[in-house]
This record gives C-alpha cells, structure tokens and sequence, in this order.
C-alpha cells in the first residue's frame, strides 16, 4: 500500500527539496555553495525583467542569503561552465549535463526562424555559423554587422520585433548549434558556437538518439528538485510533454527511483523521489521571485500552501490587485505574504509598495518580513527600505522597518524609472 503523508509532510518534503527549509548558512557563501544550491534546483529561468534584481539571482538569495552575484558570472561565462543557457523551463540557466537531453525534447519553434523562407534562413545562418568560427561572442547586433545584412527595422509585433539574423540566431540556438558565451550589462546574449561553450557535446545529434532514456533523466531529475510531486509538476519543470512524462514516471516507479504516496486532501496521483527527504519541521524564511522553482507549477503551489498566485506584470495597472512584481514570502512551511517590490537605485531604496498578509499569517509576519527586507536591501546595495499604503500588512510591516508611518504614495518618474516621494 501506498505511503500516507499528510499535507505538512508534504509541505516539508517539497520545501527541502528546494533548499528552503531551513535558515541560510551562518558563514561567507562561497562558490561551492553556490553550486551546491545550483545542483540542487537543476535549472534557474532567466527573465530580462530587472525592477528588483534580475530573475535568475534571486532564488539563491532565497537560499543563501548576502552572496557575490558574480559567482553566478563566473559560473555561466568561464570555463568549465557549472551553467549553461538552454530552454527548460521558459529560457533558464541549466547544469551542462541535462543540455543533450533537453536539445532533444525543447521544441520552441515560435521564438526562431521556423517561418522564415528556406532560403534565406539557410544562407543567413551559414554565414552567421561561418562568423562565429573566427570570431569572439558577439551580440545578434555585431554579427549583424560582421555579416552585412541590413534590414528595415520592424514595429508591428511589440516584444518580439527580432531582425532576421536575431530569428536565425535564435533558430540555431534551439537546434544546440550556437550557445551564449556571456550576457551583456544590457542583458543582451553573446553568442558563440556550442562547442565551445559544450566542448564535449557533438555539434548535431547524430542518427537515432535514445529520447525516452533522455526523458528519464530530465524526469528523475526535475523529481529529485520537486522531493513530492505529481506528473504533471514532473513534466513543467524542465517543460516537456505531460504523455511522456506519465511513461517514465511508470518507468522510474518500476526502477525505484519514484514511489506513489498518498497525501491528505491532494486528490491526484502523487510521487516521492527514493531521495527525497523530509524534515521534522521547517524553519526557513525567504522572499520568492516570481520566477522562483517552487512557484512554478501554480496548481501544485495552490494544492500544497493554499497559496493562489498570478504574476501581474502584464495587467492593465488599474487592474492589478496586489502590484507589478510581487514576491510571495515564505515564513517556516507556509507561504504568510506576498509583497510588491522595486529597487529605487537612484534613491538608495528598496520599495515595498504593498504588503498583503495571507488568511491565518502568524503574529510575527511583519517583524520577519522586515527582517527579510533589511537583508534584501543590504544584498543589493540599497541603504533604505521604505513601505508603501496600499495591504493589510504595510502599516504593521512600515512599523517593523522602522517608519513612524507607511509612505502615503509612490509616484512613478516615468523619465528616470525612478520613483519620489510626495
């Protein structure tokens, strides 16, 4: 018979799993920290969003707490590289390990040069591959350049107004042929060819490869990050097809790698990773980006904290309900509050526009919030921490920062990004 857990159990499962169930190391995170906390996420997403920080060094602060981002510099853009860019979960950083076998199941057409004339796209992408042999990491802009094309600048599809060599680029980056080198201050990718950010993957799949045994990786390996979990969070974390991943769950249960559990109030079939460990209770504390890994899958987030969450960058700002870039905030093993946050870096400030406690958050919600806050700030080199009027929270939480009162409004400078206060 299969194993009972209750919903905390499984709560604790999952939260250390992902490295969030416990307070962050004491001593200076150093590179093999770091690491550590890479290898166990097995991917981080990338996002060009950078209101507070950008996307992929905020789980490790999650983890880890004050830690040199240029760790993660270094980890991503100098040989051996311990990450690598790749479609996984949207676009993310992953080990370099799952990249053959991600290249075999990431099918994001939409985003390259699926549509382009044949002809074009052959010759465009010879001389882009030709460039790129001789050539250091350069930006879709300077091979463009090296390549002579020239092309009208194109504004009917807002976002995604890609040139032709950027469509090609982005072609060749799917099909594992070209790879980013390094990111620029403007975010903008390097690129170079795979082999060189790889050395030792092939420069094309070659004859018939073993996707179902690629698939079992992918799937064991996005279980060992979840530690409890069903197909379906199985499949989202690296993004693969939910049919398939059903088949290697069966194969990874019949291999003892995966166990059906049974948990209170979660009527799905659920999985338990061999290594999975829980916990006798959960101590940690963390603000969570939006693009964090625990919050990937919302169904099972809402399934396992009661926690419902929908990222509002892209609503109307009249429409939103708790703010453009709010970060849930996990107290011990529930998620207690969610906080929309802006790093003022003209002023020296971190933001906290609205604060929103969740039904049934402890007492402490507000100090340890505040506390979070306070060492969030520090990370970023920001001295003040300000809270906006808008939340149940934000007079208790202006209280706990120190502020007599909580900010009465936050107006945008739209010519700065900067914001003032009245």
């Amino acid at each position: 018979m299969p194993a009972t857990l209750s919903l905390d159990q499984a709560r604790r499962i999952a939260l250390a799993a992902q490295g969030l169930d416990k307070g962050r190391p004491t001593g200076p995170v150093t590179s093999r920290t770091v690491g550590r906390t890479f290898a166990r996420l097995q991917l981080v997403q990338i996002d060009s969003v950078n209101v507070l920080a950008r996307s992929h060094f905020l789980p490790f602060f999650s983890r880890l707490g004050n830690y040199d981002r240029a760790i993660l510099q270094r980890m991503s853009a100098t040989h051996p590289r311990r990450m690598v860019e790749y479609w996984a979960h949207e676009a993310s950083y992953i080990r370099p390990e799952h990249f053959s076998d991600l290249r075999l199941w990431q099918k994001r057409s939409w985003v390259s040069a699926h549509g382009m004339d044949a002809g074009l796209r052959a010759t465009i992408s010879g001389r882009i591959l030709e460039t790129l042999a001789t050539a250091r990491p350069l930006t879709a802009a300077e091979i463009a350049v090296r390549i002579g094309h020239v092309e009208e600048k194109q504004t009917d599809n807002w976002g995604w107004n890609w040139s032709a060599v950027k469509r090609v680029l982005e072609h060749l980056f799917e099909e594992g042929l070209v790879s980013a080198a390094s990111r620029t201050d403007q975010f903008e990718r390097k690129y170079t060819l795979a082999t060189r950010v790889l050395p030792n993957v092939p420069a094309a799949v070659a004859g018939e490869p073993d996707s179902a045994s690629a698939l079992h990786r992918l799937i064991d390996a996005a279980a060992q990050a979840h530690g409890i979990g069903t197909v379906r969070c199985f499949a989202d974390y690296f993004r693969t097809p939910v049919r398939a991943a059903a088949a290697t769950v069966e194969h990874l249960v019949e291999c003892g790698r995966l166990e059906p559990v049974t948990v209170a109030g979660w009527n799905r079939e659920v999985f338990r990773h061999v290594d999975a460990t829980l916990p006798r209770r959960a101590t940690g504390r963390a603000l969570l980006s939006p693009f964090d890994s625990l919050v990937f899958e919302r169904r099972r987030l809402e399934e396992l904290f009661g926690f419902h969450y929908r990222l509002e960058i892209y609503t109307p700002e009249h429409k939103r309900r708790y703010g453009y870039y709010v970060l849930p905030f996990l107290l011990r093993d529930r998620i207690v509050a969610r906080v929309d946050l802006k790093a003022d870096r003209a002023r020296g400030t971190l933001l906290a526009k609205s604060a929103f406690a969740e039904p049934g958050a402890p007492a402490d919600t507000a100090v340890e919030l505040a506390a979070e806050l306070r060492l969030m700030a520090d990370w970023l080199g920001l001295p003040g921490v300000e809270v906006g009027s808008r939340g149940d929270l934000a007079g208790a939480l202006a209280e706990s920062v120190g502020c007599p009162q909580p900010v009465s409004a936050l107006r945008e400078q739209t010519s700065r990004g900067a914001v003032s206060l009245p």
